[in-house]
């Protein structure tokens, strides 16, 4: 697969854009998710998050560990917390420019699928009609 190349103004070429991989674009999925959770609940325990996405807390703590790293997400600990783990998990100012950054990045990249699945549906709607298709199975409306 060939890499974009991005045209600077005036017209001189700059390097080219990555192409980004599969594994790349789920890692950005996972911060995206992380990013929305945490900025809309900071006050979920790691147990609770990691409920919430189906995870161990351990998978949860590896999942945090970049964001954390990268200065997204503040830990904050509260000894006197009556929830025995006592930390709060917040979105860092710089945590809030990339969260807008993913969102609009998943955003495109989510309606192009959307797009390419509408395709997909509408040309095997066309073959059933046409009797290209006969067996369903149990596909339902």
């Amino acid at each position: 697969m060939r890499e974009p190349i991005v045209k600077r103004q005036g017209g001189s070429v700059a390097e080219p854009l990555p192409v980004p991989t599969r594994r790349s674009q789920l890692q950005e999925d996972t911060y995206f998710r992380i990013l929305r959770m945490l900025e809309d609940n900071p006050d979920l325990t790691q147990r609770e998050i990691a409920e919430r996405f189906g995870i161990s807390t351990s998978g949860l703590n590896y999942c945090l560990k970049a964001p954390i790293e990268k200065g997204w997400v503040k830990v904050q600990n509260f000894g006197q917390s009556k929830n025995k783990f006592g930390y709060i998990y917040m979105l860092a100012p710089q945590g809030i420019v990339e969260k807008a950054k993913i969102t609009s990045r998943f955003l495109k990249r989510k309606v192009t699928e959307y797009e390419l699945l509408k395709a997909e549906i509408a040309s095997l709607s066309a073959e059933t009609k046409q009797g290209k298709i006969t067996d369903l199975g149990n596909i339902s409306d």
